[in-house]
Order: structure tokens, then sequence, then C-alpha cells
């Protein structure tokens, strides 16, 4: 394919504005796919955990043929937390499609990847999606982009930007949301608005060799594979290539195989040229960053700057009477070697080993970001346990300064005072406010740890019915101690299993974690107290049996529901004297060992 006819687009959205279900489309309208081939949804959603939350969490690479054009696209995750993928993936692009849901317009997460896109100077295309939403609001949509771009100090030709309305779900774009749409047509719009705007790859083919690897992939049969852009000159199988790494030294390498991109297939291939995006074998510890380069006049590329991370965790081996029951990997070892793994393929990760206990300091972009890991390790067959998480400080002038999150929250007209209030408490400041057809949009600063464990809070004080998102807005001083949980637990007193009778006792004391006949031990956390001291308690206490009978006396046992707690509401609930503890098949809360209870 000459460099004339590439086009290498990232496509830029917030978190269920439809972009993987658009490419979907793309893909499908331009006849890759036979009529009677089965195609999945959200084709480029390859991970479990992708299709059971319904958000992109790892940046992939896919291709379509469009007239004599191939155009690489470049799925990037919507959520911030992502972000470190997100500076690394545009290094492949030449241009970005900025998706935009039609009722609720850019937001936070939004925010931040424009911000990265334009910082790498790609000029921004916009498709303006869900336009077949009662409540769309295409030019408010337009407005808000331009105001958005006006803010980021954008260049005026990127103000200028091209706009296609649709919606991907139904597979129809239009040129103006006034036309008449045709299901399962228009997205040859998307198509040409890509040709037009987006320049080819600048290389040059006859230039010395630059290829730097901004993901990493993996093969069952040649293990890590690494994706990037080629920069300049070209590469072919066997070439016997260097490797400019990270820390500056120079290793040689033979390229085994070279993959380039169709739909969501990788296809092999005998060479590539400079504006490819191509996926390279050869190197067992390819890592983000790195530059294969030309043995005789080596260029390594300058590595991508990434945003230091946020919050830490401590991942400690099992040590909990039930340790080694479920999991296949129980060591500190084994917690090391899977760690120093997702390091090589996450740049935005930092693992240390701990000083003062066996077990390792993980930092991360965020909540999600940790959890994310913790989950795909749980699934892996990794046992551990690991504590409350922290917000990283630091020092600046002799002053202690903390990450401050831009907030925004869409909630309806009469849940807005208690809102307010809760995140007053955990030192919200409200900056702005709109509300328009009984909804309101207000917009915070607040200190990231004000935001730890929210997430529930906010979904129960709005009765499910609040959208809550946000972003790193700056660095700011301390903002004074934040209470995290102000009742106490119910800790269970001796290893038992856990009786009917007993919980109906305790369930009067508070809310319930566990139901019965759950195997339980010493130190286990099965619920919250409704006061504010922690509560030991008996949940294996059976009724006392007599010969006597009464009327009234021997009613049926009726219990609340327990309440389930995700992995996520699990890890932002429990205090600094308590873990989680994480296996393969369960997520229980326990005490530290040796700890005093509170009250």
């Amino acid at each position: 394919m000459e460099q004339e006819n590439i086009r290498n687009v990232a496509i830029i959205a917030h978190v269920d504005h439809g972009k993987t279900t658009l490419v979907d489309q793309l893909f499908r309208q331009s006849g890759m796919f036979r009529d009677n081939q089965q195609v999945a949804e959200r084709l480029m959603d390859s991970m479990d955990l992708e299709r059971e939350r319904g958000i992109t969490i790892a940046s992939k690479n896919g291709s379509y043929r469009y007239k004599d054009y191939r155009i690489n696209i470049i799925d990037t995750p919507g959520h911030a937390d992502f972000g470190g993928q997100v500076e690394r993936v545009l290094r492949m692009a030449d241009g970005a499609v900025l998706l935009v849901d039609a009722q609720e317009g850019p937001m936070p997460q939004t925010f931040f990847v424009v911000k990265k896109a334009l910082a790498a100077g790609l000029p921004i295309l916009v498709v303006v999606n869900k336009i077949d939403k009662p409540a769309a609001r295409c030019d408010w949509v337009v407005d808000q982009v331009f105001d958005l771009l006006g803010r980021l100090d954008a260049p005026d030709e990127s103000l200028d930007f091209p706009v296609v309305y649709g919606s991907a779900k139904e597979g129809y774009m239009v040129a103006d949301p006034g036309d008449t749409p045709v299901p399962g047509k228009g997205m040859e719009l998307i198509s040409e608005m890509i040709i037009n705007h987006v320049p080819p790859p600048a290389g040059d083919v006859d230039a010395p060799l630059q290829l730097q690897i901004n993901t990493i992939d993996y093969s069952p049969y040649l293990g890590r594979l690494g994706i990037g852009k080629l920069v300049n000159g070209r590469l072919s199988l066997n070439d016997n290539v260097v490797v400019a790494r990270r820390d500056g030294s120079i290793k040689p390498v033979r390229i085994n195989k070279i993959f380039t991109f169709e739909a969501d297939r990788q296809v092999p291939v005998e060479s590539a040229l400079a504006g490819d995006i191509v996926a390279v074998a050869g190197m067992e510890d390819v890592t983000v960053g790195v530059t294969f380069t030309d043995p005789d006049d080596p260029r390594p590329l300058p590595l991508v700057e990434i945003d230091p991370p946020t919050i830490s965790m401590r991942f400690i081996p099992n040590d909990s009477p039930f340790a080694g029951q479920d999991g296949k990997f129980v060591t500190s070892r084994h917690l090391e070697e899977r760690l120093r793994r997702e390091t090589l393929a996450d740049v935005a990760l930092q693992v240390e080993p701990l000083t003062d206990a066996v077990g390792f300091l993980v930092a991360g972009r965020g909540e999600l970001h940790l959890s994310i890991l913790i989950e795909k390790m749980r699934r892996e067959g990794y046992e551990f346990q690991v504590t409350r998480p922290h917000v990283i400080m630091r020092e600046e002038n002799g002053q202690t300064v903390e990450p401050y999150e831009e907030l925004t929250v869409d909630v309806d007209e009469q849940y807005q005072g208690v809102v307010i209030e809760q995140l007053g408490k955990l030192k919200g400041v409200l900056e702005d406010m709109q509300v328009e057809n009984q909804m309101t949009r207000m917009k915070f600063k607040i200190p990231t740890r004000g935001l730890l464990g929210y997430r529930s809070r906010f979904m129960t004080d709005t009765r499910g019915m609040g959208v809550m998102n946000y972003v790193f807005a700056e660095w700011g001083p301390y903002a004074g101690e934040i209470i995290n949980r102000t009742n106490g637990v119910m800790i269970v007193k001796e290893s038992c299993t856990s009786v009917a009778y007993a919980l109906f006792n305790l369930q009067d004391r508070g809310r319930l974690f566990i139901g019965p006949g759950v195997d339980l031990y010493k130190g286990q956390i099965i619920g919250e107290n409704c006061r504010t001291a922690d509560l030991v308690v008996n949940p294996a206490k059976g009724k006392k049996l007599t010969n006597m009978r009464a009327s009234g006396s021997d009613e049926a046992v009726i219990l609340t529901p327990p309440v389930d707690m995700s992995l996520e509401e699990c890890i932002s609930y429990i205090n600094d004297d308590e873990l989680v503890e994480i296996t393969p098949k369960a997520i229980r809360l326990r005490k530290k060992t040796g700890v005093k209870y509170r009250g």
C-alpha cells in the first residue's frame, strides 16, 4: 500500500458514547465480512472484562479498506484511569475522530484525551452519535465541542472541524441532522471525512529504520508482540535490527514475524513501509517505549511522557485461615512475577517492594485502574490481599500538595441538594451549576481522596439515576482530614459456619454482607454496624431446643437479602486497619491480625 493511501486515526470518546459500536459499523459497511458471516457485537472489545462492563480497557488496533485507501483505526480507552495507554497510542495516529453523545455532549474524560490529542498536533474530526435519542441536541453539542477546543487553546485550523451526525447502533450517518437517515447506510461519510482531513503518515521510506513500540500484545505461539507505527524506513522478515531500550542500552534482535491489521485480525506480511502500523515478534522481553532501529545507524525515538500515578495500594500474600484453598498462585514470588509482567505492558503502573513487610506497593491512575488489574489476576488464579488505597501526596516548596479532580455530576433536580451536602463533607467545592429540563449538571473541584468510595454512596443518594465523571485537574494544597467511613463493622468471634437464626438476630444491628451457610473465620467482617463502634458477633449461634412448643415462638426466620458488594466497593469501603482478601472464588473483608477494634 502506497504511503499516500494510508490513514492512521485514533477514535476518542467518553465511556458508553458508542465508540466500539461505531468501529463495528465501519468494518461491516466497508464489505470486510460476508453477508452470512457471524460477527460478534463490539468486535474490538475482546477482553472478558470489557464485554461484561461495556467499557474499553485496553487500546486495540484494527483497519479496513475504503476505495483505494487503508484506514488504520486505533481504539482508545474512554476512562481517564487508562489514560497511560492513550498517551502512548496517540503516537501512532495522524488524526483523531472525537465521538460525542448527542444528548450529553463532551464529558470530562473526553477533555482529558482531546487535550493529549491536541498536544500531539492531531487534527480533530467530530462525529455526533445517538441522534435518535429523544433528548438529542446536536447544535448545542457542536457548540460545546467548539468551547472545549477553545478552552484547550486549540490552533485556529482545529476550530474549523468537520462534523458528521448519526447513530452507530442503527448504522447510519448523515451530513446534517435535518437529513432523513437510511438505516445501514452512510458510514462512507466518516471514511470520506478521514481521507480528506487526516494527512497521510509523514515518514521517509529510505531513511534508517525507526519503529517505536506503543502497545504490547501476546500470542500463545510467538510470545510477546510489540505494536507500533513505522516512523521511518522499511522492515522485512528476518531483518537483523537493534532495539534501543528504555535504559539507553542497545540489543540486537532478529524479526521473526510481521503482522498488519485487517478488521480486528492480525495478518502476516513479508515487509512493511514507513506509515504502516505493525505488530512484530522477535524480542521476548519487548516493552513499551523501546525503538527498533537500524544497526548501522541507530536512531532511538524519544520516550513517551507519562503522567505520574495518583493512587497506591499494598498487594500482600494471603495469610488468612483460608489461605491457599482456592488459588493456584499464592506466594510473594508469584505476586512479584505477575506484577512485573504487568508493568512491561502498562507503563502507567509502578511496582516496588515494601520495606516494612512482605508484599508490594502498587501505584496507578485510579481505583478503576487498580481494580481491573486485581480482577484480571484473580481470574488467572492468583490469591492475595490488598489494603485501602491511598492518594499519593508530594512536597512542593515545603508544602504538602495533593491531586484534585474536576468532578461533573448529572442528576435529577430533586437530588441536587443531597449531592451538594455530601460532596461538601468531602471537601468538594461547587464551581458551576446548570439546570435544564429538570436535570442539573454541577461541576466540583474535589481532592482525589474525597472520591475514594463515593460512587456507591452517590448511587444510593440519587436512587441510581445520577451520572458522575471526573478527571485529574491539578495539584493543590492539602485539604485536611477526610472521614471515609463513620460506621463500625461486625466481626466474627470464632471460626464457624453462619446460621440463619443468628443472622436474623444480627440484621437489626446493621447491614449484613453474607447469608446463611457460609464458612467464616475469626476476624472476618460480615456486616456494617449501625453505630460507630466495631461489634464482635457470633453468626453461628443456634436456637436453644426444648420440648416445649407455643404459638408464636416458632415463626419462620425471614432474612433481609445481604448487601452484595463489588470488588471496587470492597476496596473503597475498608479502613486502614482492614484488608480485602481476594481469591479466584471469593472476595472477603477482614481485620488485620492484632489490631484493636473500634469502640
